[in-house]
């Protein structure tokens, strides 16, 4: 169970959890999470999303004091807006994407493959076009020799026929640690990415700048790539109710849905204890 009295850092994901299905934030979880931060309490967005979509979301969570992104990939301290600073910053080498993909294939069959190799605002993922992927228009056709050519920030891959938790299940069994880190963030596609990467590791980058222990910490998220971090931190791991059946298992408390501000519900009740 949560630890009584407050965390001495918050961190939550975002889509499916403060971010409606309608990909808004309401303004009552901003007002909240101001509140938080007014508490003197660090306010950090733990996502899956890459860099190229920075500014999506800072305005999404705009109270953030870090970003955790790329799935803890790139790591972001913004207490300076005006000069925000890059504390980590990890990638994959194309050519052991191109060996965890050849390995995968063998395995279970062709897969679909995108790769986001690209930090600039915006910038497009390169690969195979799916009619499953959400975001076509963020999407650069080019062949696997382009994608593989230099270092890439993570990889999406999709088995078409094969069930993304089934996909994930047989990546981990083929994947090793050592190698690449697998998981899934609710898109249907398994994500690739480097060794040691993910939100865990990214909020430790966190708390060892600001030095605050894991134990002090609160997290929120809903899906497979926020379990690191749920293991991770002590204070509390609290899972929204649509939440993966996967993370509400590894949570201690189930607050009310996205779609319900439960985060924001979470945090008011914490703040007016």
């Amino acid at each position: 169970m949560p630890r009584p009295g407050l965390p001495k850092l918050v961190a939550t994901d975002l889509d499916g959890t403060i971010v409606h299905n309608d990909d808004t934030v309401s303004a009552y979880t901003h007002e909240v999470l101001d509140r938080v931060r007014a508490a003197g309490i660090p306010v950090v967005g733990a996502t899956g999303r890459g860099p190229r979509l920075a500014e999506l979301t800072r305005n999404d969570i705009r109270d953030a004091d870090f970003l955790v992104m790329a799935n803890g990939g790139r790591v972001v301290d913004q207490t300076d807006p005006l000069d925000p600073i890059v504390l980590r910053d990890a990638r994959l080498p194309g050519r052991v994407l191109a060996a965890v993909i050849t390995e995968l294939e063998s395995a279970v069959g062709p897969l679909t493959v995108m790769v986001e190799a690209l930090d600039g605002h915006d910038d497009p993922l390169w690969g195979d076009p799916d009619p499953s992927w959400r975001y076509p228009d963020r999407l650069e056709p080019r062949s696997r020799t382009e994608c593989f050519a230099g270092d890439v920030i993570k990889a999406f891959a999709r088995a078409p026929g094969h069930d993304v938790d089934e996909l994930l299940a047989a990546a981990a069994r083929i994947v090793s640690p050592t190698v690449a880190t697998v998981t899934q963030a609710g898109l249907g596609f398994i994500e690739i990415l480097p060794p040691g990467v993910d939100k865990a590791t990214g909020l430790a980058v966190v708390t060892e700048a600001i030095g605050v222990d894991p134990g002090d910490v609160l997290v929120f998220g809903d899906m497979p790539n926020d379990l690191g971090m749920f293991a991770w931190a002590g204070w509390g791991r609290v899972a929204v109710a649509n939440a993966h059946p996967l993370v509400r298992a590894a949570a201690d408390e189930i607050t009310s849905s996205n779609e319900e501000d439960g985060v924001a519900v979470y945090l008011d009740r914490l703040l007016s204890r």
